[in-house]
């Protein structure tokens, strides 16, 4: 799947969930779910690696969760570039992917 198809996936889900929960999609609110959302992946992070409590949960789920709350973020990151009208792919190739070494 494309990033802007991905990126209309996530749009539709979140949508259908603020609609749902009554959640008004601000551009505060963008930022700041970026924001919770880094912080549960650093708090995954940090229970994978040993670093804080595991909450009784298996090696197995740990990874699942790091691996979600991953997924999380970058949903994330779609939505405030969808928002801010930021062609994501395109800014990655400009500020990244010019430093690829030439052939």
């Amino acid at each position: 799947m494309r990033i802007d198809e991905l990126s209309r996936e996530v749009e539709t889900v979140s949508s259908l969930y603020a609609e749902r929960n009554g959640i008004d999609r601000t551009n505060e609110w963008f930022m700041l779910k970026l924001h919770e959302e880094v912080g549960e992946l650093t708090q995954a992070y940090l229970a994978r690696a040993g670093q804080a409590r595991d909450k009784g949960r298996t090696d197995i789920q740990l990874e699942e969760d790091f691996r979600a709350e991953l997924a999380d973020v970058f949903a994330q990151v779609l939505l405030i570039a969808r928002r801010f009208n930021v062609d994501l792919a395109g800014e990655v190739d400009r500020k990244w992917l010019v430093w690829r070494p030439t052939q």
